[in-house]
């Protein structure tokens, strides 16, 4: 089987384990994030692929061929660490140039490389510039193109945007991902920013508690998590207590029932956690209650411009409604309204 395989990998540092049982199958040429908080054992996960940690168990095989204990220096993996690690005595053009250097390329053809590099990044004028004179966005991108210098089989990025601020973050974040993309280069970054990862990745790993959770495209984990854990993790979501009745219905705490697509193994009188993303709440006027529409009181209101944030309670459940400015109708604290959930955006979390 082609691309990058993981089979029980496991890192532990006496008896304390940072990586357990993890199986990962990564295609070629995809870009694929390791998302999870910090601690996580994700970046363990990252050098263990790169050579730079041992494995305490498991196998690591690339197209087939077992590398979980060849040198990192013989994988041809590139990688930019979190602080990028460029070498400040150097100019530009010598810094993507140094790993050419190493594997005794010839001037020549590391000069054309480098051209060629700068070039894809769009940095050809700065080549005899110090890095220590560039911007944060262009020290990322000299990092990128030294990685890729040797035309490795591999690219693994290490939280390399968390030192950047917001709107060069976002940027850069499209900026790689379209790199990616033309070079068709398989690419595993980490990450501890779900909104980074639902932008550029074309497959998740979710890691919590020193295991893999969940392994999805961003959509899929955003609508269908796992478990709990995934669902607090990936985006916004109201997290809720119910007791399933049957008749795909649950009871809430404070007695009204709610339609759901519920799993045919719950059993009548279970207690489950549900799920409902605040953009599809759906609030009104105060009406009847029919359905899955529930009355209920806005507690708390966060206007943040492009999105209005409700904080709504009923039925003995605090739910957290996201809406847009021309969808709202001057809603204020303490004010009654009618809270709809839609039964086919209720997911079952766990029983």
């Amino acid at each position: 089987m082609t691309g990058l395989i993981l089979e029980n990998v496991e890192k532990r540092y006496g008896s304390a384990c940072a990586v357990k049982d993890v199986n990962l199958h990564l295609p070629e040429g995809k870009l694929v994030c390791f998302l999870g908080p910090s601690g996580c054992g994700k970046t363990t996960l990252l050098r263990m692929i790169a050579g730079l940690e041992t494995l305490s168990g498991g196998e690591i095989r690339l197209d087939g061929e077992d590398i979980g204990h060849t040198p990192a220096h013989e994988r041809n993996f590139g990688m930019v660490f979190q602080s990028l690690a460029l070498f400040p005595h150097m100019t530009v053009g010598e810094n993507i140039a140094y790993p050419l250097k190493l594997r005794g390329v010839s001037k020549a053809d590391q000069q054309a490389r480098v051209v060629e590099l700068l070039e894809l990044i769009q940095l050809q004028e700065m080549i005899d510039r110090p890095v220590a004179k560039l911007s944060g966005g262009q020290r990322q991108r000299v990092a990128i193109a030294r990685a890729i210098a040797s035309r490795p089989k591999i690219l693994l990025l290490d939280e390399p945007l968390s030192a950047l601020d917001a709107k060069l973050r976002e940027s850069m974040q499209v900026e790689i991902r379209q790199l990616q993309q033309r070079l068709n280069i398989t690419t595993i970054l980490v990450t501890h920013d779900q909104r980074e990862a639902m932008t550029m990745a074309d497959i998740v790993v979710v890691l919590g508690e020193h295991r893999v959770q969940q392994v999805g495209t961003p959509i899929e984990i955003y609508r269908h998590p796992a478990n709990e854990f995934v669902a607090d993790f990936i985006g916004s979501g109201n997290i809720f207590p119910a007791t399933a009745l049957g008749n795909g219905k649950v009871g809430l705490p404070g007695g009204d029932a709610l339609e759901v697509p519920i799993c045919s193994s719950i059993v009548v009188g279970e207690k489950v956690k549900m799920l409902i993303r605040p953009e599809d709440l759906q609030l009104s006027h105060p009406q009847a209650t029919a359905g899955n529409r529930l009355l209920g009181k806005v507690t708390f209101v966060r206007d943040i411009g492009a999105t209005i944030e409700t904080t709504v309670e009923c039925s003995g459940v605090s739910f957290t409604a996201l809406s847009t400015p021309s969808q709202g109708f001057g809603l204020n604290i303490g004010n009654p309204v009618s809270v709809t959930l839609p039964a086919e955006a209720c997911r079952v979390l766990s029983a």
